[in-house]
């Protein structure tokens, strides 16, 4: 890859996005970052995974934690600052790869091979995809996906001034509830590439 290409995907819970992003890495042959930062972090600290998993992705628990100026006592913030310096440096040092989450669209704003993807689909597709995956009812599956969605909302909000999964605050919104993966893959990589080459 010529220049450097960090593509950041935010999506929808059940919309598969996360699949998307695995399959936009493999097409690339680039890194993705998902939770698999947790893991490296832990190895690096001598941490135990379990634990720090506990707080990933999660907004601060207000009850218990307190914040002075920029500084916080919470677990969940010192959780996201650790990933959010972690994707700074391999963006840093050049490194090209796709990130599911972890508000790094927040966390990498101005970094010049920056691609923002946001990917959604329809509430009915998302339900019937969580209702023969994982063999829920159709109400648990509505109750799943508005309460992991709420979740995903909180974090990022927490940390982006933006709203999550609003439109204008990302480089790209796809619904690829008609697509399949590889239509959605292939579609996100012409995007980014026309993008960094100042086409769009």
């Amino acid at each position: 890859m010529e220049k450097q290409m960090i593509i950041s995907v935010g999506r929808e819970y059940g919309s598969r996005g996360h699949i998307v992003a695995k399959r936009i890495a493999e097409k690339l042959n680039i890194t993705l970052y998902d939770k698999n930062i947790l893991k490296e972090i832990a190895q690096k600290n001598h941490a135990d995974y379990s634990e720090l998993e506990k707080f990933d992705e999660k907004p601060r628990n207000k009850l218990f934690s307190r914040r002075i100026g920029e500084f916080s006592s919470s677990m969940e913030n010192e959780m996201a600052n650790i990933q959010f310096e972690y994707l700074r440096a391999k963006a840093a040092k050049g490194e090209s790869f796709v990130v599911v989450g972890r508000c790094a669209d927040m966390a990498l704003a101005g970094e010049k091979g920056l691609v923002t993807i946001f990917i959604c689909a329809d509430m009915e597709k998302r339900v019937a995809r969580l209702m023969e995956d994982d063999k829920l009812s159709e109400n648990e599956a509505k109750m799943t996906i508005l309460r992991k969605d709420k979740k995903r909302k909180d974090y990022h909000d927490e940390y982006a001034e933006y709203e999550w999964g609003t439109a204008d605050a990302y480089d790209l919104c796809l619904n690829i509830g008609d697509m399949d993966i590889e239509e959605a893959a292939d579609f996100i990589i012409s995007f980014a590439n026309f993008k960094l080459k100042g086409i769009l």
